[in-house]
């Protein structure tokens, strides 16, 4: 039987993001019961692989270090919203505004994988980080209220210089992620 594993690449947030993060989390948890994400699973998925073969793995690897030769990547945490739709919301997350480089960092991703058979993207990139998930229908007005009520929806900003390969296995609390290789956004 060959072993799969599931991949993702993505950009790590920095400690003081996370920290911003942990004390919104720390307002909002108490106002809605959502699926909320563990504070060290934040990250900015930039390409979803999804289940793929270990013994193809430096295929992966050798793919993703052809990607480099955007300039570091501008980004700023701002805004929370819902995807699909406030009105029937599966995720709750935070916004990513981003130069130009992210976007095309992705872009590049998903082309260079797709060579290798990982389907490639039907929707536009859209970053976020997911601060919780949504799996049934529950009150979220509290939760409105509280957000309504923040001095600040601007959680910090930082240059992403490196992206990763991240391994995710589902365990009984959730999703683990581990980082399994390093790459430099630019050359």
């Amino acid at each position: 039987m060959i072993a799969q594993m599931r991949l993702f690449t993505g950009i790590d947030v920095p400690e003081e993001i996370v920290h911003n993060l942990e004390r919104l989390l720390a307002r909002l948890r108490p106002t809605a019961r959502l699926r909320w994400s563990p504070l060290e699973n934040l990250h900015i998925t930039t390409k979803f692989l999804g289940e793929w073969p270990e013994q193809r793995l430096d295929e992966v690897n050798t793919a993703l270090r052809a990607v480099p030769g955007f300039a570091p990547a501008r980004i700023s945490v701002r805004r929370l919203g819902f995807f699909p739709n406030p009105h029937a919301p599966r995720v709750f997350w935070a916004g990513i505004e981003a130069s130009p480089d992210l976007a095309a960092l992705a872009e590049r991703t998903d082309a260079l994988l797709a060579n290798l058979g990982v389907p490639r993207e039907d929707r536009p990139f859209s970053p976020h980080l997911t601060l919780a998930r949504i799996q049934e229908r529950v009150p979220l007005q509290a939760l409105r209220e509280t957000i309504a009520g923040l001095p600040s929806l601007d959680f910090g900003e930082f240059v992403a210089e490196r992206f990763y390969l991240y391994l995710s296995r589902r365990g009984p609390n959730g999703s683990v992620y581990t980082k399994i290789s390093e790459f430099p956004i630019s050359k």
